[in-house]
């Protein structure tokens, strides 16, 4: 029987991942949470086989949640299902430590698929996904060429740029992310050195292009 932990701070989704879990006779859910504190602790506790982590979690990241459970438990696998476009956040969250990605309008079917090819000790990535990063991986190794734009920026400061886009002021920001004011001011600093904008209003603008050219 292989063990699985939810963690989605949307409790209707949370609880259509649990139900579709509960029809595989080979998969049991062993808990659920909303936030990175109560999942650790679920995990840790529990050593499930897999985590499903959403990238958007209630006051933290889930790509610091993938952090730390593939630091302190290497045997844990974590899948990503999210809403977040793939393109952007799946190689962040590879990089994370996730073992695959899949988004929230995938078919149902598809959902399961990937959840069975991660417990095997597999990895899952969409066909499309697949084929994006191995042109991507290729296209830097023949070009020898340094990161450019969003690619650029950590993934703390990639989560303050889309938050900002979203029209998010910095206190929220801070407190979705569980960071002081001040912090998320020195990420802004960051990100319009890293995407040489001149002041908070080029800022601004880029990000909610940048949203909405990923929802495109």
């Amino acid at each position: 029987m292989q063990t699985i932990v939810v963690v989605d701070d949307h409790p209707i989704v949370r609880q259509g991942l649990i139900r579709l879990i509960a029809s595989q006779p080979d998969l049991q859910v062993v808990g659920e949470a909303e936030d990175s504190d109560s999942a650790l602790e679920i995990v840790r506790a529990e050593l499930p086989s897999l985590v499903l982590v959403d990238l958007s979690l209630k006051n933290s990241s889930g790509i610091e949640l993938i952090k730390d459970i593939t630091t302190t438990l290497p045997t844990t696998r974590v899948l990503v299902v999210s809403l977040h476009d793939e393109s952007v956040y799946a190689e962040r969250a590879l990089r994370a430590g996730a073992r695959g990605f899949i988004m929230k309008t995938e078919a149902i079917d598809n959902v399961l698929i990937a959840i069975k090819e991660v417990v095997a000790g597999g990895i899952y990535l969409s066909p499309s996904l697949r084929s994006a990063l191995l042109g991507l991986q290729f296209s830097h190794q023949g070009s020898g060429k340094t990161t450019s734009g969003f690619e650029s920026l950590s993934d703390r400061e990639l989560e303050v740029l889309q938050l900002l886009g979203e029209g998010k002021g910095p206190g929220i920001i801070a407190q979705a992310l569980n960071l002081s004011v001040k912090t998320v001011e020195t990420y802004k600093s960051h990100i319009k050195q890293k995407l040489s904008l001149k002041d908070t209003t080029a800022l601004v603008q880029y990000a909610v292009k940048f949203c909405l050219d990923k929802n495109l």
